[in-house]
């Protein structure tokens, strides 16, 4: 088995309810404005975008968990997107197809938030 870093990602349910329709296996396709997929490493950062822009933008926001093998993700750079915290993997949107293949394990929903929450539910939803 890999060795493997965890990664974030603050999601709306239109991009959830495609994970769910791969098994909890594979992010989807971007959007043709969306050059970048960016996952992110800090779980703080993710619970703020899904807080903070997922809810008011789609009525929920989602913070899901994933591993990617860690050799393989080395590949990709880190940005910062604003303070020293607030970190950013950068996978151009043409690599998210092999991006996928080294997922290790299952995509999991670790935190949900709707308008009014501020803490947000924190489970594990699959399927």
């Amino acid at each position: 088995m890999p060795e493997t870093t965890i990664l974030w990602r603050p999601t709306g349910p239109e991009e959830l309810e495609l994970v769910r329709a791969s098994g909890w296996k594979a992010w989807p396709p971007r959007l043709p404005d969306q050059p970048i997929f960016y996952p992110v490493l800090n779980e703080q950062y993710a619970i703020m975008i899904a807080r903070d822009w997922n809810v008011p933008a789609s009525g929920v926001g989602y913070v899901t968990r994933f591993e990617v093998d860690r050799e393989f993700a080395s590949r990709y750079p880190v940005r910062q997107a604003g303070g020293r915290d607030i970190l950013e993997l950068w996978v151009p949107a043409e690599e998210l197809g092999e991006f996928n293949r080294h997922i290790v394990g299952l995509i999991e929903v670790v935190h949900e938030f709707r308008p009014g929450s501020s803490r947000g539910r924190g489970d594990s939803e699959r399927g």
